[in-house]
């Protein structure tokens, strides 16, 4: 068995954050209250990206462009 000499440059590699699945209505709830209550942590998660299903994004921009004002 031949021996392999590893190089260290002090840089490590970035590990991706493992992926989970959740229910819509879990997190709209979980989200929905801690708005609610104005928890500071959510502002942790403004620069995240979330993937979504085409037809949600749909509903969300109709929303947002008719329901809010100046939107």
């Amino acid at each position: 068995m031949r021996h392999r000499l590893r190089l260290f440059t002090g840089m490590t590699c970035e590990e991706e954050t493992p992926k989970v699945s959740v229910s819509f209505g879990e997190f709209r709830r979980i989200v929905a209250d801690a708005q609610r209550v104005q928890r500071t942590w959510l502002g942790d998660f403004d620069g995240e990206t979330l993937q979504i299903p085409e037809d949600l994004l749909h509903v969300l921009t109709a929303y947002r462009t008719t329901m809010l004002p100046g939107a």
